[in-house]
């Protein structure tokens, strides 16, 4: 009778503790958004805000439509993979393999078109072996022990090596396509590009997950502390492959809109992408870390990046000069982000 008593108090202690430790993840994640957005989302305003001001005294042709659009443009398309890549560093990943697959995408939808497939079958299949990549990846890290860096950066030479392996090498043209599939990235709503209106679908979509739905807020308590996380009931491995996989189905569908926008599949297409997505998820918010970032911060981090882009083309400034630029800013903000990380340790044990 004793030791039933026990075990009673025993498990209510247990019960008790795990609540406590939910509320103080919910409580810290809580807290953690809100300052985010109040710090850095409100800098990035500013900053962009700055840069607006200063070019359009600059340049005539800064403040015109046409130049707006075509910034929307530039970064609508790779924004979508900025989204699943925010994500995946949330939780403590990272996935440099996203240029290699948004290709892999391509390659897999035009070929399967010039096949005989319809294009949105093709597309679905191509979207789906990019989530399986996504799945294989998180699969290795929970399962196997390895590291995102590792791993994605073995997935990235597969993936670059099966489109080169299924187009030979060779450019694939894929002008017969329907205008109805072309739609999705040439046509236009009310004069506004469809890429951008699916591009901000998205944003609002995954925002609004981020912040109200359960599943992904424990995506922040995994990314905080992996260990309090599991303690607190968390299927911590489910939640880093469901991340991973996220991040690879994104990438697809960014793939298929490009091959949609393009009229083709270039197997050499993407290379270089994965330092421009992680650089404007990390601009905006995003810690290497895990356990911060928002994806409204992430799609500012890519507005920032595509404006100073435009604005060095406006100012007639080499091409090799904008690549030093790029990684000078997103130097800037990894050093930011590890600055802010140490003091937040000091932080922590001082208390």
């Amino acid at each position: 009778m004793t030791s039933v008593k026990a075990l009673k108090s025993q498990t209510k202690s247990k019960d008790e503790n795990l609540k406590a430790e939910t509320t103080q993840l919910e409580n810290g994640g809580q807290s953690r958004m809100l300052g985010i957005f109040k710090a850095r989302e409100a800098g990035l305003v500013a900053i962009i805000l700055i840069i607006c001001i200063a070019m359009s005294f600059a340049s005539p042709y800064f403040l015109t439509w046409q130049n707006f659009r075509a910034m929307l443009l530039s970064f609508s398309i790779e924004g979508i993979v900025v989204v699943g890549m925010t994500i995946l560093l949330i939780v403590g990943g990272i996935d440099l393999s996203v240029g290699s697959v948004v290709c892999l995408a391509m390659v897999i939808g035009g070929k399967l078109f010039l096949m005989g497939l319809d294009p949105w079958t093709a597309s679905m299949i191509a979207v789906l072996v990019c989530g399986f990549i996504g799945f294989l990846m998180g699969q290795c890290v929970t399962r196997i022990g390895l590291h995102f860096f590792i791993v994605s950066l073995a997935f990235m030479v597969i993936a670059r090596g099966l489109s080169l392996l299924i187009t030979k090498g060779t450019p694939q043209s894929l002008f017969s396509l329907p205008p109805s599939f072309k739609f999705i990235g040439q046509g236009d709503i009310a004069g506004m590009p469809f890429v951008i209106i699916l591009f901000f679908a998205l944003v609002v979509f995954f925002d609004l997950l981020l912040r109200h739905s359960t599943i992904f807020r424990k995506v922040y308590y995994t990314g905080s502390n992996e260990k309090a996380a599991l303690f607190s009931g968390i299927k911590t491995k489910r939640i880093k492959i469901f991340c991973s996989t996220l991040c690879g189905l994104l990438s697809g569908v960014a793939g298929v809109v490009y091959m949609a926008r393009f009229g083709a599949a270039t197997p050499q297409f993407g290379i270089g992408m994965e330092l421009s997505v992680i650089a404007a998820a990390v601009i905006g918010g995003a810690s290497l870390n895990g356990g911060s970032g928002t994806i409204f911060g992430a799609v500012l981090g890519a507005a920032l990046l595509s404006l100073v882009t435009s604005s060095l083309i406006l100012l007639d400034v080499p091409v090799y000069w904008q690549d030093i630029i790029r990684g000078l800013i997103l130097l800037v903000a990894v050093s930011a982000d590890h600055l802010l990380n140490r003091r937040k340790r000091g932080a922590s044990a001082k208390s």
